[in-house]
């Protein structure tokens, strides 16, 4: 391992340089890995696995529309591609990438094909920290697995393909092996992971959930409707209050942050957008941090679990999501953001 200081804080993460892409094929080379789900995270782990050479198969129902993009995606029925059961009953490592109420759904009779020496894998710590509500219990005898990608499953495979690879998370909740540590990192290097540090499955949930919620996407999403609907209270125009709250900041000023840190970006700006910014910036901070202290301790205490099982895995819950996201999707802002987006350079020449 590496040992690398984070801001004083000293890790120890791995990388490519050390479990190389050779190793983790040795270790994998008599394992058949079945990717339970074909939804999020699973297309993106299963194909850039399987084109790093390691010997994958799908799990997935008939009939859905995952079912139908693992067969465009060269998953052969019968040969690469079964249902659930049949996958992991034929797999050796079971990735189970369904969607955490899926998880709790499927489990039932999913849980008999876990046999002494197999690898549980999952991406996600919820189905188990919250085991108490998801039901999701394995036996002792197996091994028990995450590597948790730090991105979208859409990032996951664009990075690998542009070969920089994604940042992931792994812990080892339960070694009956003996080979569950190689076991994890080998199958972290094999979906392209950028570099891994370690975690515990507690951990990983809670920083997730905290993330999703917070400033990943929930605050993210929040903080912009206010800006972008102030502005338009005084009288700025849809393209003006959209490009000074969304275009500037995902065009611009988040690459200068993805290049070289805060500080970089602040330094490249003008005096007067560095001024304004150190200014405000203590009383967002102020204003926000109740509001995390109330959503960190409604995932600490399973609340956001209780909340997500129930909303997920009610009848009618798709089309309910659907309906919220046509809300957002059809709101002034988001048909303002459509209409700038079609007018960036890049799209100039496809006209």
């Amino acid at each position: 391992m590496a040992k690398i200081n984070f801001g004083g804080v000293v890790e120890n993460v791995v990388t490519r340089d050390e479990f190389p892409l050779a190793k983790a094929r040795k270790v994998l080379k008599n394992e058949v890995v079945a990717v339970v789900g074909y939804g999020v995270q699973g297309p993106a782990q299963a194909l850039n696995m399987r084109d790093n050479g390691i010997n994958v198969i799908v799990g997935q129902r008939t009939g859905s529309p995952s079912y139908q993009k693992a067969i465009k995606d060269g998953w052969v029925p019968g040969k690469t591609l079964f249902s659930p059961e049949e996958a992991a009953k034929r797999g050796t490592v079971i990735q189970f990438l369904i969607s955490d109420a899926g998880q709790m759904l499927t489990w039932p009779s999913l849980k008999q094909y876990l046999t002494k020496g197999k690898a549980l894998y999952f991406s996600h710590g919820f189905g188990m920290v919250f085991n108490g509500q998801t039901g999701i219990k394995p036996p002792k005898n197996i091994d028990i697995i995450l590597v948790a990608p730090k991105g979208s499953g859409r990032s996951v495979r664009i990075n690998f393909l542009n070969g920089s690879g994604i940042n992931a998370s792994y812990a080892i909740q339960q070694d009956a092996t003996g080979r569950a540590k190689e076991r994890t990192l080998a199958l972290g290097i094999a979906l392209g992971a950028g570099y891994m540090f370690p975690t515990t499955f507690k951990n990983e949930v809670y920083s997730d959930l905290t993330g999703e919620r917070g400033i990943l996407m929930g605050a993210l999403a929040g903080v912009m409707e206010a800006q972008y609907a102030e502005l338009r209270k005084h009288g700025h125009s849809p393209s003006e209050a959209f490009n000074e709250t969304v275009e500037e900041l995902t065009q611009s000023l988040i690459r200068l942050v993805g290049e070289n840190g805060m500080d970089w970006m602040y330094a490249n700006c003008s005096t007067t957008a560095q001024r304004g910014a150190l200014d405000w910036k203590p009383k967002f901070r102020k204003a926000v941090e109740p509001v995390f202290k109330a959503l960190y301790k409604s995932v600490a205490t399973g609340k956001e679990t209780a909340i997500t099982l129930k909303a997920n895995s009610a009848p009618g819950y798709r089309k309910k999501l659907e309906k919220e996201l046509k809300e957002i999707r059809d709101s002034e802002m988001w048909k303002a953001g459509a209409a700038v987006r079609s007018l960036r350079p890049e799209n100039w020449k496809k006209s």
